[in-house]
């Protein structure tokens, strides 16, 4: 049950800033990505990352909540969420590590134990 809530929340976070109507959109040509910042209807940073020229989200993504404060970073390959990401709520983080964008594991990192496994 714990591992469908992380998996919904997981899914939310993702989808919700993608609704955004405000948005700032500009072609890096030194990278040869497209930066991207959404936001809040108050105004506030929503989320900010870089997308490659076919669409797909590729680097750094940060999302925030509407007051300012950090809730996921991560990276993106050609639209694969690879490598460790973090997920913050409430003051507790939470390391999800992606597998061809896949959830591989999930570690609280305050105590590092592991919640999930793909073993």
């Amino acid at each position: 049950m714990k591992n469908i809530m992380l998996l919904a929340v997981l899914a939310l976070t993702f989808n919700l800033g993608y609704g955004q109507k405000e948005k700032e959109v500009k072609l890096n040509k030194e990278t040869n990505l497209i930066e991207a910042t959404y936001f809040h209807d108050n105004g506030a940073i929503s989320q900010q990352g870089t997308f490659d020229l076919d669409g797909k989200l590729h680097g750094d993504w940060l999302k925030y909540n509407e007051q300012g404060d950090l809730i996921s970073e991560g990276t993106y390959t050609k639209g694969v969420r690879t490598g460790k990401w973090k997920f913050i709520s409430d003051g507790v983080v939470k390391e999800v590590e992606f597998d061809n964008n896949v959830i591989a594991s999930v570690t609280d990192k305050g105590n590092k134990s592991s919640l999930v496994s793909k073993d």
